[in-house]
């Protein structure tokens, strides 16, 4: 009988020579990105109603679409959420009916009709998903004009555009000017759906999901809003072109905008909006460079990911493969790198109005991103890419890291201080999640980690020091760490408890040791980690009655950080991870997170990324033990 040992190398050997076999020519690893059924619904839309004749492409999107929707006729975000989504099931009903390829009264569309009436109808939809059936004529506009001279203040004032996060600014412009100008775009291919809502609202409050109103938090920036409505109106004909202006000035070189699925939709419907034919080349590309981010992804029909995951994917699992033991000379990490190296950022983008003193040099989510470098991206090809390689283009993107580093001692995601208590607070869905940037356990603790492991900084280093703080202060009462890029606290912890080891913080520290005990706490009978997405929506940890490997993984790594790799409770862990019985739901289950309640993500690499960080932590620290 083989010992623990043995297998878990074994398994580690065994997914290495698979990830070999998978890389691209190019150097690059390409692994779908899956998100839920928003973008076929939206792209399938969008075709119809501009006449494209693409049947074969819009019938295998709505095939993938049908293959997602539950017996009952719903859509669910993640698997045990509690009932049917209503948003993802209108979503989910209006792109197979907007397909042609099936009817409202085949049975399975009738279910979903059913279910979205007794939910009260489309009243309680996210805005994001009315604004783009209001785009098809299919949903009144709401008696709202948002000024778009807001655009052209001046970053020096107190409340500013840029005071939204990027991810909110690209998708609000395309909004705006489509809601101002109340343009449709009608498809005739669904015609109407009166049957599910006969009393629609263009009421702004019902529309923008605006429950209440916090007075004292709203009030700047209403008075702030009037004042922008009493410009004169040539003044907001130019916060029009502003608008205009600002999408097509990020417009990367395959046509989309930002690279993201979503904003390139939208933003084809503002263009159409101001006037611009549907035959311009602008728009043309932009469809173009949208089916480029179609993929099988699996399963039944195609999938459009809402971008690639391509840099994100290759810089972990570079990284991953040289903890298990692949020569930075080897081929496979020699052509990643060279893919790395190239997508590196040489220009200055939004991200430098909060951070203008320095230079760019960090890294982007997609293979086409050139406009919106990211924390997560740079720290993750900076330990991928060997520093000997091109020692100045590592420092420099080191340098702009820490740069980035935010007021609180934080790391956020995309930007620096963006996080305005006028912003995060509008009474609007999701502005807590989205419309802010906000310092983050997972960001923190993998950006420590890269800075502990790579750069060699510790505990006394100064942005070290602020970093800790931050973590330290923002540590759950029960030891645990939110983590707002995955599902959830394992996340959080795992991030918070690597960088905390890789910069010298001891096993004795007070925030360690409620952390490991939380995550012991929480293991499941089997030896597995599991999670479920209802945990960014409680703001609690949510449990998950199965494990999934990726968590597994997670909560593995961050014990192995202090605690022994003979421990029981670990090695049954292992026996779980390396089980090759795992059912699909232990691999499919969406551990990563865009937007709460919405738009929730299963990374198709990270149950190799994390499944070799896990083993390679445990075979270094058994062998280690050996030897002793």
């Amino acid at each position: 009988m083989h010992s623990l040992l043995e297998d878990v190398k074994a398994f580690r050997q065994k997914m290495v020579a698979e990830l070999q076999n998978r890389q691209k020519p190019g150097g690059s690893w390409r692994f779908c990105f899956e998100g839920p059924v928003m973008t076929n619904s939206f792209f399938i839309l969008l075709l119809t109603s501009l006449g494209d004749h693409d049947s074969s492409l819009i019938t295998s999107l709505a095939k993938r679409i049908r293959s997602k929707q539950n017996e009952d006729g719903t859509f669910r975000n993640y698997p045990d959420e509690a009932k049917g989504n209503l948003t993802a099931t209108v979503q989910g009903y209006t792109g197979m009916l907007a397909s042609g390829l099936y009817s409202r009264n085949d049975p399975h569309m009738q279910k979903a009709a059913a279910f979205i009436r007794s939910e009260g109808g489309l009243k309680h939809v996210h805005f994001m998903t009315k604004w783009m059936l209001a785009a098809n004529g299919l949903y009144p506009w709401p008696r709202l004009y948002i000024p778009l001279s807001f655009l052209m203040i001046p970053p020096h004032f107190p409340l500013h555009f840029y005071h939204f996060s990027a991810y909110a600014r690209i998708h609000f412009v395309p909004m705006a000017i489509t809601l101002n100008r109340k343009f449709a775009l009608k498809n005739k291919q669904v015609g109407s759906l009166h049957h599910l809502d006969e009393n629609m609202s263009k009421n702004p409050l019902e529309w923008l999901s605006i429950d209440s109103l916090n007075e004292r938090n709203f009030y700047s920036f209403n008075l702030q809003w009037k004042e922008l409505l009493r410009w004169p109106a040539y003044l907001h004909q130019l916060g029009f072109e502003a608008g205009r202006n600002y999408m097509l000035d990020r417009i990367e070189e395959d046509g989309t905008l930002y690279s993201y699925a979503s904003a390139t939709i939208f933003m084809i419907y503002s263009l159409l909006a101001m006037g611009i034919s549907k035959n311009a080349p602008v728009i043309r590309k932009a469809i173009t460079g949208i089916k480029h981010l179609i993929t099988p992804c699996g399963g039944d029909g195609l999938y459009l990911e809402n971008s690639t995951s391509t840099v994100w994917d290759t810089a972990l699992l570079s990284y991953a493969m040289q903890e298990a033991g692949l020569s930075q000379k080897s081929s496979a990490i020699s052509a990643a790198s060279d893919y790395l190296q190239k997508r590196q950022h040489m220009k200055k983008a939004d991200w430098a109005v909060f951070n203008p003193h320095a230079r760019p040099g960090g890294w982007g989510f997609s293979h086409m991103n050139t406009n919106n470098p990211d924390l997560d991206d740079t720290a993750a090809a900076l330990k991928a890419i060997p520093s000997q390689n091109r020692p100045a283009d590592w420092k420099r993107g080191l340098s702009w890291l820490l740069s980035m580093q935010n007021r609180d001692g934080g790391f956020a995601a995309f930007e620096k201080n963006v996080n305005h208590p006028f912003i995060r607070y509008l009474p609007i869905e999701s502005a807590a999640e989205a419309a802010v940037d906000p310092s983050t356990a997972d960001l923190t603790g993998r950006v420590l980690h890269l800075l502990g492991i790579k750069a060699g900084f510790t505990e006394d280093h100064p942005a070290v020091k602020r970093a800790l703080g931050w973590l330290f202060r923002s540590q759950e009462e029960n030891g645990a760490w939110y983590g707002r890029w995955g599902v959830c606290y394992i996340y959080g912890t795992w991030a918070a408890l690597t960088g905390m080891k890789a910069v010298g913080v001891r096993r004795e520290h007070p925030a360690v040791k409620k952390a490991i005990a939380w995550l012991q706490s929480i293991q499941l009978d089997d030896g597995s980690w599991g999670e479920s997405c209802k945990s960014c929506e409680l703001k609690t940890f949510a449990p998950l009655a199965y494990g999934t490997a990726v968590q597994t993984a997670w909560a593995l790594e961050a014990l192995l950080q202090y605690e022994a790799p003979d421990e029981q409770l670990i090695q049954k862990g292992f026996r779980f991870l390396i089980d090759d019985r795992h059912q699909s739901k232990h691999f499919d289950y969406p551990t990563g997170i865009g937007l709460p309640k919405q738009f929730y993500i299963r990374y198709h690499s990270y149950p190799f990324v994390f499944s070799l960080l896990a083993s390679s932590a445990f075979i270094k620290k058994m062998e280690m033990r050996e030897k002793h």
